[in-house]
């Protein structure tokens, strides 16, 4: 059972139900559950991390601000990036909190190898950059030794709500996208790749 993964396609999802419900899978789990990987997007949201700081929202845009009980800063969420939550039992597949974050960043950086993307980590700013452009972000909530929440990866979208945040906490942060290194995703591209990004994703947590 360590190594079995439910994989959930949640499609356009509004946010906050969304989290409410993996509280409550978390919650709720034993020792027999099997762990799942929730892909989705979500309409326009920021979500603001336990510790995260209020003046980080520069201005009002009219986008809702959640707050919620990860890790991290402030992030934008919207269509046209992927969302990836892992559900996991940390403790059956021994795996510790800093390694979980080397496997979730690794399996961006492999899947955007392959797609021609040259990524990589930046020092003390967990997540996946390319040119020092931040493209995918990372936090997590660990409760009982089970993850929660995840990674977002910015495929085709509007970047400019990001303009109304410092990303994660950091002023000035650069913020970019697939498409603009290997062109525009319909929905079919974009099923594809997640497809690709669950291989990968199954390939660092076994």
């Amino acid at each position: 059972m360590t190594n079995e993964l439910v994989v959930r396609q949640l499609g356009l999802t509004d946010y906050e139900p969304c989290w409410r419900a993996m509280q409550r899978f978390t919650a709720e789990r034993t020792a027999a559950t099997v762990d799942e990987i929730w892909l989705c997007q979500h309409p326009p949201v920021f979500t603001q991390g336990m510790a995260g700081k209020p003046e980080h929202l520069l201005r009002d845009i009219g986008v809702p601000v959640v707050k919620i009980d990860r890790g991290g800063q402030i992030t934008y969420h919207g269509p046209g990036q992927l969302v990836g939550y892992l559900l996991l039992d940390l403790k059956r597949r021994d795996i510790k909190v800093r390694n979980l974050v080397t496997r979730i960043e690794q399996t961006v950086i492999d899947l955007l190898a392959e797609s021609g993307i040259a990524a990589d980590r930046l020092a003390g700013a967990p997540g996946v950059y390319v040119q020092g452009a931040k493209i995918a972000a990372l936090g997590l909530r660990i409760k009982n030794a089970c993850s929660y929440h995840g990674f977002s990866l910015n495929v085709d979208m509007d970047l400019s709500p990001y303009a109304a945040i410092n990303p994660c906490g950091y002023a000035g942060m650069p913020v970019t996208q697939m498409r603009t290194f290997c062109g525009a995703y319909d929905a079919d591209r974009m099923a594809a790749l997640s497809l690709r990004l669950l291989d990968k994703l199954r390939e660092h947590l076994s």
